[in-house]
């Protein structure tokens, strides 16, 4: 029999044929990831018999074995040798809400809901509406800020109430929206040719990049309260964001600054033949190519960020992992502590891969030279 490879056709009429199934899909990704070289093929039998040896006995201890439902730790290992998640159970409101006043807690909720709307509208350029969402997102921090404090109408709310994984995005939020445009106006100073504004650049971003943040976090909560007059209030939440916001921006300078350099000096030399002036070309021409390239080192600086809000637990705010240290001190869930940092690192987990994901997305839909 003739099959359709083997038949001979008339030249310019041969139909197109798909690839060979071991030249294209997952087999081909097999072949050149996994197998592609002795050595590789030696670690990933290696990683396969790890994987075999861990996978089912972690499988049997967070899942088939795990108890969900019990009254303290004494009933959960009376009941199974694995995972107490029962305690995560019990704890689920104070992990996501801290100390938020329980009738009010639809506010966080709603800001939450309409945080998804605003990031989707932004991030997704074929999303339904997106002119309009656009046009929200300038208005919604203003409303998110009267929905989570209160005020006008709402029941006030301090921020001493704040807490768990609320308390993390709302400092991982705000320190990532005012981090880039600040980053972006220090990296822009740091090659200006005014000599004030310059070394004032350099002065602040290598004096924030040669402290840690934990320092500057002490310095917000007890220092800069000998500085201010006697009375003076100054809200410890607004403190840490303040300086999580400039160490980030500091960071974010130095990633944008590298991108500005990688940009050919023909690129500013053809705005000026073009007759733009300084801020015309760096919106039109200069800072969209500066961005793109430093898209890895952006994300980066914002995965860093994020992960850092868990400092803010030496100060006294507690985020997921103040709570849930907070809760083993709790004599009916003691020694569950297991539990409580692998339940944190998943949620950072899922947060930071989402975050790399869409970097890696942004990357590839940006790259002019890239071919399906």
């Amino acid at each position: 029999m003739t099959t359709q490879s083997t038949q001979k056709y008339e030249p310019g009429t041969h139909p197109d044929l798909p690839p060979p199934f071991t030249a294209s899909g997952p087999v081909k990704w097999v072949r050149e990831n996994l197998f592609s070289s002795p050595a590789n093929i030696i670690m990933t039998l290696l990683a396969a018999f790890a994987l075999y040896k861990m996978v089912p006995g972690m499988f049997s201890w967070a899942f088939t074995d795990a108890t969900f439902l019990a009254a303290d730790r004494n009933e959960c290992r009376a009941l199974s040798s694995g995972a107490c998640w029962a305690f995560i159970v019990q704890r689920w409101e104070l992990f996501t809400y801290g100390f938020y006043p329980e009738a009010e807690r639809w506010r966080v909720n709603l800001t939450f809901v309409l945080l998804l709307v605003v990031i989707v509208g932004l991030l997704w350029e074929n999303c339904p509406g997106r002119k309009w969402i656009i046009r929200f997102s300038i208005i919604f921090p203003f409303l998110a800020f009267w929905l989570i404090m209160g005020g006008f109408g709402l029941q006030r709310v301090t921020t001493d109430q704040f807490g768990g994984f609320m308390l993390t995005l709302i400092i991982g939020i705000v320190g990532i929206s005012l981090s880039l445009p600040i980053g972006i106006c220090l990296a822009l100073g740091r090659q200006s040719n005014l000599p004030i504004i310059k070394y004032a650049c350099i002065g602040f971003i290598e004096f924030i990049r040669g402290v840690p943040l934990i320092t500057l976090l002490f310095v917000a909560s007890t220092m800069l309260s000998y500085f201010l007059p006697p009375g003076t209030n100054f809200n410890l939440l607004l403190r840490v964001l303040i300086m999580v916001t400039l160490f980030a921006s500091a960071y974010m300078a130095e990633v944008i600054r590298g991108g500005l350099q990688a940009i050919p000096k023909g690129q500013t030399e053809a705005a000026d033949a073009m007759g733009l002036k300084y801020w015309a070309s760096m919106r039109l021409i200069v800072l969209p190519q500066a961005l793109k390239i430093s898209i890895p080192g952006i994300v980066n600086t914002f995965i860093g960020l994020y992960k850092d809000s868990t400092l803010v637990i030496i100060i006294g705010l507690l985020d997921p992992l103040g709570i849930g240290q907070a809760s083993l001190a709790d004599n009916k869930w003691q020694g569950l502590s297991t539990e409580v940092y692998l339940f944190v690192a998943i949620f950072f987990f899922i947060s930071c891969f989402a975050m790399a994901r869409y970097s890696l997305y942004l990357e590839r839909k940006l790259d002019t030279g890239h071919r399906n």
